[in-house]
């Protein structure tokens, strides 16, 4: 017999009052420790994360970022804020290598292909789209381009020469990071040291025109052959890669807001650089909490299109890839990437991710037997108790791997009912079936991938068919006709399972 701790008849006000001694704590970067979440406005949240470059195909290394912060704004929402969720598109200003010269990765891209720089965003922005839908990641409140914020990175561009901390030079505008390290703490997120910057650093071809090589560019003056470019009172131009972030988080979420998420590749320079931008520009902090999720590796490398070892989501779908031993669906993806801890780094492998499917049939298998139990009027299996437990999983820091190991360890005495071994009561169920739906559909945001197209439910339709007269010929002792459609249907390639209730079938 599984026993667990029995709540399931507590009043939804005891139910809820014992929920709300449960404190949501999160790992803050800037602090490096886990902190109690406390909004800046009580009930709302504000939660900005750094989006794709949209130049190619999205990859696994996307698709962690999105997937991490998903369930954070799953999870916010469940807790009952009100959330206002930004992830932009970066469109202009990125450059190569993430540097301060070179060529714009979109312009690049639009100039080997012959296409206007928005053909190659619109396209790309649509695949992007595309592929979040089919790991069901949940669109954000607010998607705002770089392209269409011009004029805000501009203004911000200003407040920080206007403050001091910034200076133009032939044309373009570069933050000066020793004068803002004189007040301030340049370094204070990603822990680096500006001596030692300054040290290790040289200046590089083309960026003679700063001062010193750790300056970074808020503006950039366009050379003749620069495709996307606009007027701003130094020159005509581009932002720099780090306004963008800085100009429109603080837009839509106020110059105070309480999270700011993504990669932790983004750490340095990215997110560095978009402090000091804010605190120049604005004189305070913009951000309460920083979060980063870790990286996807292969071969202990990060996953990236600037080291040209990635494998994009189009590719784990139809198993076009000579590291993948077959076509991988959206949701086993997403399984992949919640069986570890977002701080953590992830090693891609082939066999991995068959494991991951593995353990997300059994998963979606038991949570479908659990929707077809009956109630008896007793219960020798209690199951209550999980509730409280995912919870304290979730509160600590988005601890997904534990949540799923709670199920997981449910499924034995779902199974055991299932069986006829052990008997469930109506409250016991009502509860199970609840805690199910909220966790492993709304908060982990797993679904069946079953087609449920009319074809698809004729074909269904069609092996329970078979399988009922099989069924039927037991009953008859045809024992003939039972092992020719079993052994058959087996043949090709169906799993068929005999239970209490009649049979049970998958490909």
């Amino acid at each position: 017999m599984i026993i667990y701790k029995k709540i399931s008849k507590l009043s939804t006000h005891l139910r809820m009052k014992i929920f709300m001694e449960h404190k949501l704590y999160i790992y803050n970067t800037l602090s490096r420790k886990k902190e109690q979440f406390v909004p800046i406005h009580e009930n709302k949240v504000g939660m900005y994360v750094c989006g794709p470059t949209v130049y190619g195909d999205g990859h696994l290394g996307h698709a962690r970022p999105a997937i991490t912060f998903d369930i954070l704004f799953r999870y916010l929402i469940h807790l009952g804020y009100k959330v206002r969720y930004v992830r932009n598109i970066t469109d202009v200003g990125h450059l190569e290598n993430d540097a301060d010269s070179g060529e714009d990765k979109i312009a690049k891209k639009a100039r080997l292909d012959q296409l206007e720089p928005m053909e190659v965003v619109q396209y790309y922005v649509n695949r992007y789209h595309k592929a979040m839908e089919a790991l069901n990641v949940l669109p954000p409140s607010i998607e705002p381009h770089a392209s269409g914020h011009i004029m805000e990175q501009i203004e911000f561009t200003q407040k920080i020469l206007d403050a001091g901390f910034a200076y133009v030079s032939e044309g373009s505008v570069y933050f000066d990071v020793v004068k803002y390290n004189e007040t301030n703490n340049y370094g204070i997120l990603s822990g680096r040291n500006i001596d030692d910057m300054l040290e290790t650093t040289r200046d590089l071809d083309g960026q003679s025109e700063k001062r010193r090589s750790v300056d970074f560019a808020l503006w950039k003056k366009a050379s003749p052959e620069h495709i996307m470019r606009w007027k701003a009172p130094w020159s005509e131009g581009f932002p720099g890669w780090h306004m963008e972030c800085s100009a429109m988080g603080t837009k839509y979420l106020g110059e105070e807001f309480d999270i700011h998420g993504g990669g932790m590749d983004l750490m340095f320079p990215h997110h560095e650089c978009e402090i000091a931008q804010n605190k120049a520009g604005l004189g305070k902090n913009s951000v309460k909490y920083w979060m980063h999720n870790n990286m996807i590796t292969i071969n202990g490398q990060k996953m990236g299109k600037s080291l040209g070892n990635f494998i994009t989501l189009e590719e784990f779908f139809t198993g076009n890839h000579a590291l993948l031993t077959q076509a991988f669906s959206p949701m086993t993806v997403r399984f992949f990437i919640l069986q570890a801890h977002y701080r953590s780094t992830v090693d891609f492998s082939s066999t991995a991710l068959e494991a991951s499917e593995k353990g997300l049939s059994r998963l979606m298998e038991g949570y479908a037997r659990l929707l077809k139990l009956t109630a008896s009027a007793t219960s020798s299996v209690v199951t209550t108790g999980l509730r409280a437990k995912c919870e304290e999983a979730m509160n600590d820091d988005l601890n997904t791997p534990i949540v799923i190991s709670h199920l997981f360890d449910t499924l034995k005495a779902i199974n055991l009912v299932h069986d006829g071994k052990e008997t469930i009561n109506a409250a016991d169920l009502e509860e199970l079936k609840s805690v199910f739906a909220l966790n492993v559909e709304q908060i982990l945001g797993l679904k069946s991938e079953v087609d449920s197209s009319a074809g698809n439910e004729a074909f269904k339709s069609a092996i329970d068919l078979l399988l009922n007269m099989r069924l039927d010929a037991k009953r008859n002792k045809d024992w003939a006709t039972s092992d020719k459609i079993r052994n058959e249907l087996t043949a090709l390639g169906f799993e068929i399972k005999d239970t209490k209730d009649g049979f049970e079938w998958k490909i």
